[in-house]
């Protein structure tokens, strides 16, 4: 059995079973990896993936148990990979930084270059996803650390670390009816179609349970992660934006008009998210710190051995 074997499984895996997809991202061929799967299933003497053909359709009741294996190895592997870096003193570590649309878009762009004044040694890898997916990939091990929306329902056994908070705001074109507004009402937002973020319909979701409490159901027109584009769609009157405050720039959005919902939903915390069993490492510990200014080294290792009641507090 080799390490080599296991990556190639669980990259099979992470690309929803697509050969060519999982050889890609290992910069090999797919007839190796696919060679290389079946050895593995021979020297194990079960069958990992189930086959229609060519193509592996689904995973067999033994090939979950094995990749929840692989899954902790790899787990494993980065750890003793963080340790070598962080004790050797080893120039050009990579730092896999996952986050949300917004905060990729509006956030990071003044914090990284903070960061890579300071560490100027340091390579950042950014990934992209929801605040779901990017929960996943700190537990999966693909990513560091990750930073966006708070996610309090989350599976996975993460460690939430406070970033600040945001608020909603409605945009809507110059000269709709709901500009000359300076106070919103769940009724006003509900007369219109709605443009928002995926998360924020989602059950149990902020603007969600708004809604279901007032016993009102918003006609959503458009669902993205993408703030850009549902403000362009406001701005040509498919419906009215409810964004993240951080999302409008007056100078550059100069055809919409924001107004306050901050009285309509909760605040919604952002999150620096870290495995409980992560290393930290120096690059990291910089990079949080620049998020938050209260996060300091000894803050954070603070609050990632306190109880899994997560502190906003600082």
């Amino acid at each position: 059995m080799k390490l080599q074997q296991l990556r190639y499984i669980l990259e099979v895996s992470r690309h929803n079973l697509n050969i060519s997809e999982a050889a890609d991202a290992v910069f090999t061929s797919q007839p190796g990896v696919s060679k290389q799967i079946r050895l593995l299933e021979e020297e194990l003497g079960i069958q990992i993936f189930i086959r229609s053909g060519k193509r592996i359709v689904a995973t067999t009741a033994a090939g979950d148990a094995v990749l929840s294996s692989v899954e902790r190895i790899f787990k494993e592997v980065r750890h003793i990979q963080n340790i070598g870096s962080e004790f050797s003193g080893s120039l050009n570590t990579q730092l896999t930084l996952a986050t949300t649309h917004v905060f990729a878009r509006y956030r990071l762009p003044e914090t990284l270059a903070a960061f890579m004044k300071l560490s100027p040694d340091a390579r950042i890898r950014i990934k992209q996803g929801t605040p779901a997916q990017i929960a996943e990939m700190v537990h999966n091990g693909t990513a560091d650390l990750a930073v966006g929306a708070a996610s309090f329902n989350t599976q996975y056994d993460i460690k939430l670390l406070p970033c600040g908070a945001w608020q909603y705001i409605v945009c809507v074109p110059h000269g709709h009816r709901l500009a000359s507004r300076t106070s919103l009402t769940l009724q006003d937002i509900a007369d219109y179609p709605l443009l928002t973020y995926p998360a924020a319909m989602q059950s149990g979701g902020t603007v969600a349970n708004a809604f279901l409490r007032a016993g009102l159901e918003p006609d959503t027109a458009l669902l993205s992660d993408d703030s850009e584009l549902l403000k362009t769609y406001a701005g040509q009157g498919l419906g009215i934006a409810l964004l993240d405050n951080h999302a409008y720039h007056p100078e550059q959005d100069n055809g919409l008009h924001a107004i306050a919902a901050h009285h309509l939903f909760e605040y919604s915390e952002n999150a620096v998210m870290l495995r409980r069993d992560t290393l930290i490492r120096s690059d990291m510990y910089t990079l949080i710190a620049l998020l938050n200014p209260a996060l300091t080294r000894d803050k954070v290792d603070q609050l990632m051995h306190t109880p899994a009641i997560e502190d906003f507090s600082i």
